[in-house]
């Protein structure tokens, strides 16, 4: 990318010399998350974490000769393939951008990563598209595609570990009919009934509908002591708890990842006193630093919020230790900066960080998040435990 400052001849060789090497005075970084559709609700914080990161390293100015950085964001939608893929073609074609923080929910992750990442060669780090099946989509993705929070095959031992010790052997499960409904679904199922607990029924339901009395009808009939909802908040998730709180089918609930936010507590409250879930966390010495940081401005613990931190301070520590802003220089360096050896950074310490990797050192980026990337570039993964008391979330334990 670059910037054409002045008219003269002088200049304009100037600036083509400073942009050698990767390096410019602007780097663009996409923002692609669900600003519209069923996960609204949580894209606002988890934007705001995204450029917490990179303002910090803006304001740092040790980012390849002092480079500004940019957050452009635009809509995945979460769950239409077709605008998303749009959307990510523009910030590529029309923006430059030279990395992308996202997308968000599973579906749209894998089609922006196969039209278009893989074909520009972008790298995208994704904080919460969560879909077993994009652990092998590395096989494919030429080294471009990374994710800071836990594959759903982790996430449905989590919940089966929640379950079983709540004493809970018996339960039904609606799921959103998508990559990410139907993997978390399938992998919480082969868990539980692994651990000897039984899933009396496994069924999709689709999002937009005003009416899930049919659906709820079904899993009060196949019954169970709870109602395991792997859908979404703000769309047919909450519409089949809903439904089923009308119904008195059931009083107790187990929410994932997509299900847990500000508005669950708000439509529900003490309706649905005592159920249980879990979403990618930690509390570890980083989420502390991550929600001082932050203070009043968002809020910090909300879903995948520390996780946008930790995705895009990634993409740029790679880049200084590219010493380019390019993904096919830096996409290589991604692992390395996330793991072990080096001096450990946390949230706030990306100035810290960035002046390590210039003078050719070496970090572990622990982050907001303990991160850790293992295998095709995820996270190992770490988990809140959460418990409806008093009509309102709250933090039973970390796993």
């Amino acid at each position: 990318m670059k910037k054409l400052l002045t008219a003269t001849a002088a200049t304009a060789l100037m600036a083509s010399t400073a942009f050698a090497g990767g390096h410019a005075k602007e780097v663009k970084i996409g923002i692609i998350l669900g600003f519209t559709g069923p996960i609204e609700s949580l894209t606002p914080s988890m934007a705001d974490g995204a450029e917490l990161a990179m303002k910090e390293v803006t304001e740092s100015g040790l980012l390849l000769d002092a480079a500004t950085v940019t957050p452009v964001r635009a809509d995945s939608t979460c769950v239409d393939a077709g605008a998303a893929t749009a959307a990510a073609e523009r910030l590529i074609t029309s923006d430059g951008v030279k990395g992308i923080m996202g997308a968000d929910c599973s579906g749209v992750t894998g089609a922006i990563l196969q039209n278009v990442a893989v074909p520009n060669g972008i790298v995208m780090i994704s904080p919460s598209a969560t879909s077993p099946g994009l652990s092998h989509a590395n096989n494919e993705d030429n080294g471009l595609f990374f994710r800071t929070a836990p594959s759903d095959a982790r996430q449905g031992v989590v919940m089966t570990e929640v379950l079983m010790e709540e004493g809970i052997k018996e339960v039904a499960v609606t799921y959103t009919n998508n990559d990410y409904g139907k993997g978390l679904a399938d992998s919480f199922q082969a868990a539980f009934e692994a651990a000897g607990g039984t899933v009396t029924i496994n069924a999709a339901h689709e999002d937009g509908k005003a009416d899930y009395s049919a659906e709820v009808g079904a899993l009060a009939a196949a019954g169970g002591e709870r109602l395991v909802v792997a859908g979404y908040v703000d769309q047919g998730g909450s519409g089949i708890v809903r439904a089923a709180l009308d119904a008195g089918a059931f009083e107790t609930f187990h929410f994932p990842d997509g299900m847990i936010g500000q508005a669950l507590q708000d439509n529900f409250g003490d309706e649905i006193e005592g159920s249980t879930g879990q979403h990618p966390g930690t509390d570890s010495p980083g989420a502390a630093k991550f929600a001082e940081m932050v203070g009043d401005a968002f809020d910090a613990t909300s879903p995948f919020t520390p996780e946008s931190y930790d995705a895009a301070a990634l993409i740029m520590l790679a880049m200084q230790a590219a010493g380019s802003m390019e993904p096919g220089d830096y996409k290589e360096h991604v692992m390395d900066v996330a793991n072990a050896p080096g001096e450990q950074i946390f949230p706030g310490e990306l100035a810290k960080a960035l002046q390590i990797l210039k003078d050719g050192g070496d970090i572990d980026y622990v982050g907001a998040t303990a991160v850790e990337l293992i295998g095709p570039g995820e996270s190992a993964g770490n988990y809140r435990q959460i418990v409806i008391e008093g009509g309102e979330i709250t933090t039973a334990k970390y796993r």
